[in-house]
């Protein structure tokens, strides 16, 4: 039988995400990203295409790695500017009733008290529909301005961020008891004081003794991503992760890690399937392959090739401008995105990289592969993917805004669901309910759930 296939969409509160240069395309209105009806207008469309959410790519930072400056990086809208990306949940949970939003936050700049309010809020705000893409950061230039002189080691950042969510766990799911909040009228009691606990944390890295701020939202902890694939992202991703999200060239990249994933949750002693893997994709299509094939050429003439190295020069923390572009890329010493760093130097010994490769390789499509055809060739190839890596889904990123997203779900989504392949429509219930079925809290098999607290006898009387 076919598996199930399901679609999140890859956006970035920015003028260029992964294809920098397609704003100049005729009719892509990423100069909208600053107006709130763009971002009200998509929401809608996806939760048309029974899309599972929206994911919000974010860096604090900026691409200045690429000849040692920010110009190619701001002159093709690479990530900058770029605005926060939480602030776009309400509005688009106020005009839909299903979709979730996964929004990028690093561990690196923000401490996680005032954090934990902030996700516990948006998860009030839309239902129990918000989810956190967990991120440590590889910019350098983020970190020197808050006043640090760099980024930490990559595998200390990962240390750092597992102290960081034991914080979280013990502020999301137990410092307040379910029936902490009793609004009773009579008694003048609206919490009872018994049942909301300081958390004493005293750790490495943070000390926080006191109460979480906000009532427990209806996930408590908010759906938990995580897109770090290096063997340390790995181990933090099987110990935190619900969905993970992964990109590379080829099925035997994204097949590899996929089920070094899942042989590492067995050893954690969670279930093999208790991480949802989305894989990065774009898809450029129309009624007929002629025409997806003539847009792509279409979009090809606009890509800006110094606006792709800038962000690939961020992504592998390695100056690719020092080079010539028919000059081979060697394996490189990450300390920065290490994932796409092993992806593009030793990750499939079948491909061999250029400059030159990877700008045209990435100038549409980002770290990821290109589906360009009929529907019912993208579909093929979707289904395909899936087989060949045993990924559950994808993360579909844009070529042109909106006009990506409309095809895929005009003409894909539908293809699909003829295949029996695809949701026709969404389960009830928060994000977490919608995409496993289950409850919408963490699973006892979670570490997360090991911080929740046995109630004590009220006080409130």
């Amino acid at each position: 039988m076919p598996r199930e296939i399901r679609f999140n969409a890859f956006e970035m509160n920015c003028p260029a995400l992964h294809a920098p240069g397609m704003w100049r395309y005729p009719g892509d209105e990423s100069w909208r990203y600053k107006k709130l009806r763009y971002w009200t207008e998509l929401a809608q469309l996806l939760e048309r295409g029974i899309f599972d959410g929206i994911f919000v790519a974010d860096v604090l930072g900026v691409y200045d790695v690429f000849n040692g400056t920010p110009d190619a990086a701001l002159a093709s809208g690479g990530h900058i500017p770029v605005n926060d990306p939480l602030q776009l949940v309400s509005a688009c949970a106020y005009v839909t009733e299903h979709l979730g939003f996964g929004i990028t936050a690093s561990t690196s700049f923000e401490h996680p008290y005032p954090f934990a309010r902030r996700m516990s809020t948006a998860d009030h705000l839309s239902d129990g529909r918000i989810g956190w893409n967990i991120v440590t950061s590889y910019l350098d230039s983020g970190a020197r301005n808050i006043g640090l002189t760099g980024t930490l080691n990559h595998d200390q950042r990962y240390d750092y961020a597992d102290e960081y969510m034991e914080v979280l766990y013990k502020l999301w799911e137990g410092s307040w008891e379910d029936g902490a909040v009793v609004r009773d009228t009579e008694k003048g009691i609206f919490t009872d004081p018994a049942r909301v606990h300081p958390i004493n944390h005293d750790g490495a890295y943070f000390k926080v003794p006191g109460i979480h701020l906000c009532e427990p939202s209806p996930q408590r902890t908010p759906l938990l991503y995580q897109a770090g694939t290096s063997p340390r992202g790995m181990k933090f991703a099987v110990d935190h992760a619900e969905s993970a999200f992964v990109s590379g060239p080829s099925t035997r990249i994204i097949g590899d890690q996929v089920k070094t994933m899942r042989d590492l949750l067995v050893e954690r002693g969670r279930d093999k399937s208790a991480i949802f893997v989305y894989s990065l994709y774009t898809v450029v299509t129309g009624e007929t392959s002629a025409e997806a094939h003539k847009k792509y050429d279409d979009y090809r003439r606009y890509a800006d090739t110094g606006g792709v190295l800038a962000l690939w020069s961020g992504f592998l923390g390695h100056d690719l401008g020092r080079y010539d572009l028919d000059d081979p890329i060697e394996e490189i010493q990450s300390n920065a995105a290490q994932s796409l760093a092993l992806a593009i130097t030793g990750g499939d010994p079948n491909l061999h990289w250029t400059v030159r490769d990877l700008a045209q390789w990435g100038a549409i499509g980002g770290p990821a592969p290109v589906a360009v055809g009929s529907p019912a060739e993208v579909a093929d190839e979707l289904q395909t993917w899936v087989e060949d890596t045993d990924v559950d889904g994808f993360n579909i990123t844009f070529a042109v805004r909106p006009g990506s997203f409309e095809d895929v779900v005009e003409y894909v989504v539908p293809e699909l669901q003829r295949r029996g392949v695809y949701p026709t429509e969404y389960r009830e219930g928060t994000l977490r309910e919608k995409m496993f079925g289950a409850g919408p809290r963490l699973p006892e098999s979670h570490r997360g759930a090991a911080h929740r607290i046995q109630p004590i006898a009220s006080s409130a009387k």
